[in-house]
């Protein structure tokens, strides 16, 4: 079963990508548990996290590839935000 308590040790590992190539990371918005839209994988709900950071593009690249490669996550989807 999905923890969030887990999931934080796991999501901080993942995102220190971040600031180790020059990033920094604006926003953590951790939605908690809820049920998916559809069935993935044969599990109805999990834990959302919504990230905004600034990095290059390497880095954002670099990102996705780790949270692909990692099993506890599910899905991803990385956003290019319009500069304000």
């Amino acid at each position: 079963s999905v923890d969030e308590r887990t999931v934080s040790g796991t999501f901080e590992k993942l995102v220190q990508v971040i600031p180790t190539e020059g990033g920094t990371i604006d926003n953590v918005d951790v939605w908690g548990k809820r049920k998916f839209a559809y069935e993935i994988d044969k599990k109805t709900e999990g834990i959302y996290i919504v990230l905004t950071f600034t990095s290059k593009p390497e880095t954002a690249q670099e990102l996705d590839r780790q949270l692909g490669l990692n099993e506890s996550v599910m899905r991803t989807k990385l956003m290019r935000l319009d500069e304000k």
